[in-house]
């Protein structure tokens, strides 16, 4: 059979004149489908194409759109642009002005810092040298320190000097010798007859320097030790030597010539102050002697004026004599300054009357009068009397009274 040729542009009815077989069926049926797809799948490319010139066109119109924005933006940022370069400059202008200031400022501070500098530099120089001298010194009194005599003797002339700027002349004796034979460093002495009281300057360094220079704690534990043990030692001695009923008070004074010692012996040897207050041994310090030697001297001071009472009592009698006796002159003069006033106030009296009567005096009036029984005189012609006498003088007192 030959093949019977087909179009798709050939219309669909033409199919219907064809023999009816089977494979013309078959045929027919593959040629629909045929026809159906090419037909779906043109469709569908139409489809495609106006949505493609669809979204183009929206493209092209977004694009526009997008074009006018980004030229209103760009007008916006310039303008923008111009006023953050007008306002970093004006900001720029500012700073540079202020920093100008302030590096003229600081320029000024650091001259007047680098000036007080320099004059801190002098007085660290003085002060340096101070020290200098001072290392000098505690040299010195270091190699004092280190032999046991001359120690003793530093303690007992700080004592001695305390006690000697602080009480007069004859309150007070140093190495003075007691009852039993000792002699203690100092003795003061008390008013109304009491014994004396006794001070020892002779502290025991030795173990406190032991202590001090130790390079252990162990060495250092049993240095402190040992100064307990000698400072029990000389509180023990000094209330078996110094301490005699009826030969001097029942209290004694162990100077300690540091205040540095004294607070650390109060602080890390607190048995030893508490033993010495049981024994009636007093520790003190510089500061406390001479606190105490000031108090002892109030007590003197005030021994001395009640000795003395009847003398002040007698100055004060004598005092009240002299105080009547110039109440009395004075009320004499009182009474002479009385008169001395009555006679001035007759004196303004009489001046007062003396200045009314110049007031009189001052108010007179010279008229010049004709003489009524007098007649015309003939004269020279020109109306005026031939005599000399012009008129008569009339005197008028005015009284005021």
């Amino acid at each position: 059979m030959e093949p019977i040729p087909f179009s798709f542009d050939q219309p669909l009815f033409l199919i219907g004149t064809l023999p009816v077989t089977a494979g013309h069926l078959v045929t027919t049926a593959a040629l629909l489908v045929v026809l159906f797809s090419a037909i779906m799948v043109r469709r569908a490319r139409s489809a495609r194409a106006t949505g493609r010139e669809e979204q183009m066109s929206a493209l092209i119109a977004a694009q526009t759109e997008m074009q006018g924005r980004i030229a209103a933006m760009t007008e916006v940022l310039g303008a923008r642009q111009a006023e953050l370069n007008q306002s970093l400059s004006q900001r720029i202008d500012g700073m540079t002005h202020r920093i100008g200031a302030s590096i003229s400022e600081q320029t000024k501070a650091t001259h007047e810092n680098l000036r007080r500098l320099q004059e801190r530099l002098a007085v660290i120089d003085n002060a340096q040298n101070n020290i200098q001298s001072l290392a000098k010194d505690m040299a010195g009194l270091q190699s004092i320190l280190a032999n046991k005599q001359t120690r003793g003797a530093f303690g007992q002339s700080r004592m001695e000097a305390i006690v000697a700027d602080g009480l007069p002349m004859g309150a007070f004796a140093f190495q003075a010798t007691l009852s039993n034979g000792a002699r203690p460093d100092c003795t003061i002495r008390m008013p109304n007859g009491q014994p004396p009281l006794v001070i020892d300057a002779k502290f025991p360094l030795e173990a406190w320097n032991s202590m001090r220079d130790a390079a252990s704690a162990e060495r250092r534990q049993q240095a402190a030790q040992a100064f307990r043990r000698d400072m029990e030692v000389h509180i023990r001695d000094i209330a078996g030597k110094y301490l005699l009923p009826g030969d001097t008070q029942d209290t004694a004074f162990l100077f300690v010539p540091s205040e540095s010692i004294f607070a650390e012996i109060h602080e890390h040897f607190e048995a030893v102050v508490q033993k010495a207050h049981r024994q009636r041994i007093v520790i003190v310090s510089p500061s406390l002697l001479l606190l105490s030697i000031q108090v002892i001297q109030a007590i003197l001071k005030d021994a001395r004026m009640r000795e003395q009472a009847h003398l002040i009592q007698g100055e004060v009698v004598r005092l009240m004599e002299d105080l009547s006796r110039l109440d009395e002159r004075v009320r004499k003069l009182q009474g002479h300054f009385a008169m001395t006033q009555k006679d001035v106030e007759d004196i303004l009296i009489s001046s007062d009357k003396l200045t009314r009567r110049g007031a009189k005096i001052e108010a007179l009036e010279l008229q010049a009068e004709a003489d009524p029984r007098q007649g015309e005189k003939p004269g020279d012609g020109s109306g005026r009397p031939v005599d000399g006498r012009m008129g008569q003088l009339k005197l008028r007192v005015v009284d005021e009274d």
